[in-house]
């Protein structure tokens, strides 16, 4: 009995031996999951702060329309723009409107509208709101003639604006029915003119009536929104009636800012 002694215990010491690394691994792998797991089961939180009801969205980037037009302020506030003046009876009303709302709007002319009452072209400027070359006289398809009559056309109206103002600038250009081209683009950006369109249409050239144009606007708004309406081009009677409270709820949401 004592003489097997020795050969038993060399024979455990063995079988111990060659169980050590595969112990080992196993404990290292037990370990390793018992990490894993725990590293998900406790996972770090994120600290965030909901928005609060009613909160306004991000203020978007200023956004462009067809060709690169500028449709929108790239920030909060909104813009204010009128076409197809000046008109002799509803620009100076409008402009009485807007200097006591202590609001600057810019005023998208007509060539021909301006040849005929430059006076009214320097009370725009004089009161501090920006003009915009709205082409020699509102030609819808101007954006698909060939590029040396759209020039000349953006030209002279700059001109007869100028004539009324000497150094006026102009920054500005309006495509008439917003039927926009790459070549009137290209052509407005060679004379140092901005493309710009507008993001809330009301339609008050159809004459809806100031309830309908108020909540047409008001609906359509967003941060950086351009407005359009028109203080010529036939009766404005409803614009005009609409402007008072359209200016209001604007300002009490986004406030309104002045493109220049």
């Amino acid at each position: 009995m004592h003489r097997r002694t020795p050969a038993v215990a060399g024979v455990v010491a063995l079988i111990l031996l060659l169980a050590a690394p595969w112990a080992l691994a196993a404990d290292a792998s037990g370990r390793a999951e018992h990490t894993r797991h725990r590293a998900v089961a406790r996972p770090v939180p994120t600290p965030t702060t909901p928005p609060k009801p009613g909160q306004a969205a991000a203020v978007p980037q200023r956004v462009t329309g067809p060709f690169g037009t500028q449709r929108t302020t790239g920030r909060k506030q909104v813009a204010l723009t009128f076409d197809d003046g000046p008109d002799p009876v509803w620009t100076p009303k409008l402009l009485d409107q807007l200097r006591t709302a202590k609001v600057s709007a810019t005023f998208c002319v007509i060539g021909t509208q301006v040849r005929r009452h430059p006076a009214l072209v320097a009370r725009i400027v004089r009161e501090g709101h920006t003009l915009c070359n709205h082409s020699w006289r509102h030609e819808f398809n101007l954006g698909k003639l060939p590029a040396a009559t759209i020039r000349a056309d953006l030209v002279r109206t700059n001109r007869e604006i100028q004539r009324a103002v000497p150094g006026a600038k102009i920054r500005y250009f309006r495509q008439p029915g917003g039927k926009w081209t790459a070549r009137v683009v290209a052509v407005a950006r060679e004379l140092g003119m901005i493309p710009l369109g507008w993001d809330v249409d009301p339609r008050d050239w159809a004459k809806p009536g100031a309830k309908a144009i108020r909540t047409r606007v008001v609906q359509q708004a967003r941060p950086g929104s351009i407005v359009l309406l028109h203080d010529g081009g036939g009766n404005r009677k409803g614009t005009l009636a609409a402007c008072p409270t359209v200016i209001a709820a604007l300002r009490q949401k986004y406030g309104i800012t002045q493109l220049r």
